[in-house]
């Protein structure tokens, strides 16, 4: 029994693992160059997007999946992002402001 519990755990750990390192290949690096809340969309100056298939970094507009999002946000902050192709654009999906 004392083995099955290990061998759960390191199953467990390994999936965690796996689970926080893909995430870091999805986030994306980027800062905050204009905001447009009526429209739900937001300009976004980053670096590579891998994710995206972008290999070199850019400035472009996004829509935003929640409009909610623009508002913990400002011109000029920093953040980590992930976006997706959605109805024929990019869609960011998760924004989060850097310290």
């Amino acid at each position: 029994m004392n083995k099955l519990m290990h061998a759960a755990g390191a199953a467990l750990a390994a999936a965690l693992l796996v689970t926080a390192v893909a995430a870091q290949e999805t986030a994306i690096s980027g800062e905050i160059r204009k905001i447009d809340e009526n429209a739900g969309k937001v300009t976004l100056k980053h670096g590579p997007a891998k994710s995206l298939g972008m290999e070199e970094g850019m400035t472009m507009v996004y829509r935003v999946k929640d409009p909610a999002m623009l508002k913990q946000v400002k011109v000029g902050d920093r953040v980590k992002f992930e976006a997706e192709i959605a109805d024929g654009g990019y869609v960011v999906t998760k924004l989060q402001k850097q310290k």
